[in-house]
């Protein structure tokens, strides 16, 4: 297998930023949306409707890693997610833009499962977790980048943002140049269906967890860009800076991913990243000056670092060559079924206090709950 240049590297990590993006890059600019297109329904379906394309198509997706390969099903999905992203800006009718958003989570999909495939069949044991930890790092530091021109081309035009959808037409051109092409692994069969066996509890759980960690953590994106010019009278741009913060905490957070999991293991430190879910929104439903809100956003980050990359992690290592492409499938539509969950939460009511009040309860017994459950897993 050819040994991946630092450049190669940093190819991963880009394309990997595009994940987050797919829905977070327009969120600064939703009130623009909604002032300029008659939408026939929420005006945060445009954020999460990818969300609900990854879940219709993950299980496809995982099929189609295997059959055909790491580097095709990554440009087939580029290409599209350029286009379907960029035209979304131009399209009129409800029911074509609802169809080109669920596409754009198609192709998101294609992209994750198939980079987090490239990393686990070029890095191994604890180079494998630092490139994962890398990977969730380059995520939230595009939502970092990318919330934040977001915030500022929608203060210019709020069609802007959905320009930036082509920077993967970029990505295209680096993944054909300078990745090299994975050679085929051979893992023992006896080893695959032992491991298999053992690992069906574990992966049910990572999907679950992984779903309400995104979940919790997409509350804030969905609620925050109507919640602020409401409350603290922000700009676009404002609430695209305050938002990127998140994504920088994050960052900083997942770095520090490898020493939380030698120190406290990688189930307990999930249940750290749940409850300072639990803390951040515990502010946002009490604050009501701007200190305290940039508290609750240094809250949220840490959870979702003590969360989405350690998950993603513990999904590697329990899956074999076998299923690999299943088990990351698995692991995306938890990710962003439970982006497309947090949409919900505006039904129940209007009252964001109620609404932050309600995740603080939630992450709370989440993370009662999956303490006990990874403790039954270290004991089995």
């Amino acid at each position: 297998m050819d040994k991946i240049s630092n450049f190669g590297i940093f190819t991963l990590l880009f394309v990997s930023s595009l994940t987050i993006m797919v829905g977070a890059v327009i969120a600064p600019s939703l009130s623009g949306i909604v002032e300029h297109k008659n939408l026939g329904f929420s005006a945060s379906w445009l954020i999460t409707l990818p969300s609900l394309g990854v879940v219709l198509f993950a299980p496809l997706v995982g099929k189609l890693l295997n059959k055909l390969g790491i580097l095709k099903l990554l440009s087939l999905g580029l290409v599209p997610y350029a286009f379907l992203g960029f035209f979304g800006a131009f399209i009129t009718n409800d029911y074509l833009l609802i169809i080109d958003r669920i596409l754009l989570g198609a192709a998101t999909v294609a992209v994750q499962v198939s980079v987090t495939a490239y990393i686990a069949d070029f890095f191994s044991g604890e180079s494998r977790m630092k490139m994962i930890a890398w990977q969730g790092m380059s995520i939230e530091f595009g939502g970092v980048l990318f919330l934040a021109i977001g915030g500022v081309l929608g203060e210019m035009d709020w069609q802007f943002p959905f320009y930036i959808y082509l920077i993967a037409l970029l990505c295209l051109f680096l993944v054909a140049t300078i990745l090299p092409k994975p050679k085929g692994r051979i893992e023992n069969k006896d080893n695959t269906e032992t491991k298999e066996s053992k690992s069906k509890f574990k992966v049910k759980l990572i999907f679950v967890s992984s779903l309400l960690a995104m979940m919790l953590f997409f509350v804030g994106f969905v609620t925050l860009p109507l919640y602020l010019p409401e409350s603290f009278h922000f700009s676009k741009s404002e609430t695209g800076y305050l938002m990127a913060f998140i994504s920088l905490i994050a960052i900083m957070t997942a770095s520090q991913m490898p020493k939380m999991v030698k120190t406290f293991g990688a189930g307990k430190t999930v249940v750290f990243g749940f409850l300072f879910f639990m803390l951040g929104y515990l502010v946002l439903a009490a604050t009501i000056s701007v200190p305290f809100l940039v508290l609750a956003t240094i809250f949220i980050g840490i959870g979702f670092g003590f969360t989405i990359p350690i998950l993603n992690h513990m999904m590697l290592e329990s899956s074999t060559l076998h299923n690999q492409g299943k088990n990351l499938g698995l692991f995306s539509m938890g990710v962003f079924g439970g982006q497309f969950l947090s949409t919900f939460i505006e039904y129940f009511t209007d009252n964001y206090t109620a609404i932050y009040g309600f995740a603080v309860v939630l992450a709370f017994i989440i993370a009662c709950v999956i303490y006990f459950m990874f403790e039954k897993l270290s004991k089995n």
